[in-house]
């Protein structure tokens, strides 16, 4: 969420900033700067209200125990009317500032200046592209159909049980997503971050205090008995651990990382581009945070985004690296790099990651806060990405490392499966 104070002292550049994402309703930003005036006023009314009638309740208390009992009651009479005024103020007070809220969390993040205008994927910037396509042999084929051959994931099945983007993983199929989640975690682990094991579900005010109340709560699995939440990502309870907390500016950056299931409605997702593993209800990743000082945060992005390209290359994967351009970024992000890997059977890229700064958009709302060395409480930033989300690494992993004779193993997560080749 931005800050009030922001939006007031730098109209133009928010609106400038807003554009870049094509954002369709700039009107918002004044009618915030309007409410925000009249809500100051109401509060500097209200405080010299306030402060009067704290002095005449003074004044009258001295002029009673001085037996100057008339006094005190002219006092009284004058300010008669505070209480109901400084009442009809608070009502009044407490409806611009929920009025103020609700326009608020309807405005993106503003982008880093480095990010480029646009509304689609296409319009995306390549950042740079490594390593070359996998040699085939000329009857490749989709991981769906390589999937059915050696029977290792079952689609239909995962129909069965719950429905489509449900599938099962068997055998093999199985084994190999659990060395990935062993394989993610460890590398993150000997890369500084600390592992932790978080709830699957959350409470509203965690989905709203990560951006994705109000905005998302279509594409979230909701119980609605318990008004709890389906994570649709670990950066969600991993953000909120540190919701409402003051932290010191010597922990700072902190470094989390997590392996959850992730559950996403993905409402009006059809067509060939979601066939098989592309684009799944219920999916397995390993997820970084970090909650860092301002001054860091966009070479911790970068860093965040050279530890998951070294991933892809020791998975022996050719990927690209986009930033995003403004109209295809998250709701929170300031800047995001997606990894694609290519995928020759299917004659297409595939994301496989993305790595944001929201910069203080979460912790604005979550009070993720830091006391700096001056003493002064500051908003840290928090950053976010995906090390790796499993489906499409295991759609890459079978197509680009079919052969006439199985699908073989990345050697590094050979010590994982307990096998080298799939067949």
């Amino acid at each position: 969420m931005l800050q009030v104070n922001y939006i007031r002292e730098n109209r133009e550049k928010v609106l400038e900033r807003l554009s870049v994402r094509n954002f369709k309703q700039p009107e918002l930003v004044d009618r915030i700067i309007s409410i925000d005036e009249e809500r100051r006023q109401t509060q500097t009314s209200l405080d010299n209200l306030s402060a009067a009638a704290n002095t005449a309740a003074k004044q009258i208390g001295e002029l009673m125990r001085s037996g100057k009992k008339e006094e005190a009651e002219a006092v009284k009479a004058n300010s008669a009317g505070h209480k109901e005024s400084i009442r009809n103020l608070s009502e009044k007070l407490a409806e611009l500032e929920a009025s103020q809220f609700n326009l608020l969390v309807q405005l993106p993040n503003l982008p880093h200046d480095l990010v480029k205008a646009g509304t689609t994927p296409d319009e995306n910037e390549i950042v740079l592209v490594h390593g070359q396509p996998a040699q085939l042999p000329a009857d490749a084929k989709p991981h769906w159909e390589l999937a059915a051959k050696y029977d290792i994931i079952d689609f239909e099945l995962g129909v069965k049980i719950t429905g489509a983007g449900f599938p099962v993983y068997k055998g093999k199929g199985a084994r190999l997503q659990r060395a990935l989640i062993n394989f993610f975690l460890d590398q993150a682990i000997e890369a500084g971050y600390k592992e932790v094991q978080v709830p699957h579900l959350v409470n509203a005010a965690s989905g709203f205090g990560t951006g994705q109340l109000p905005d998302k709560e279509g594409q979230m699995y909701h119980s609605t008995v318990d008004d709890l939440y389906l994570i649709p990502t670990a950066e969600v309870p991993v953000t909120n651990l540190y919701r409402d907390v003051i932290l010191k500016e010597e922990e700072l950056p902190i470094k989390n990382t997590a392996y959850t299931p992730c559950f996403r409605r993905e409402a009006g997702s059809y067509g060939s581009h979601v066939r098989g593993l592309n684009r799944l209800h219920q999916f397995d990743k390993v997820e970084l945070v970090q909650v860092t000082h301002p001054d860091s945060s966009y070479e911790t992005l970068e860093e965040m985004g050279r530890y998951v390209q070294s991933l892809l290359q020791k998975l022996g994967l050719h990927y690209r690296v986009l930033r995003l351009c403004g109209g295809d970024m998250g709701f929170g992000s300031a800047m995001t790099y997606d990894m694609e890997t290519w995928s020759a059977s299917q004659e297409r890229w595939l994301e496989v990651s993305s790595v944001s700064n929201v910069e203080t958009f979460q912790s604005n709302r979550s009070k993720i806060r830091f006391k700096g060395k001056e003493g002064k409480t500051h908003l840290a930033h928090t950053l976010n990405g995906s090390a790796l989300a499993l489906p499409r690494i295991v759609a890459s992993i079978l197509e680009n490392y079919q052969t006439e004779n199985g699908i073989i193993i990345p050697e590094v997560l050979r010590k994982y499966t307990g096998f080298d080749i799939i067949d």
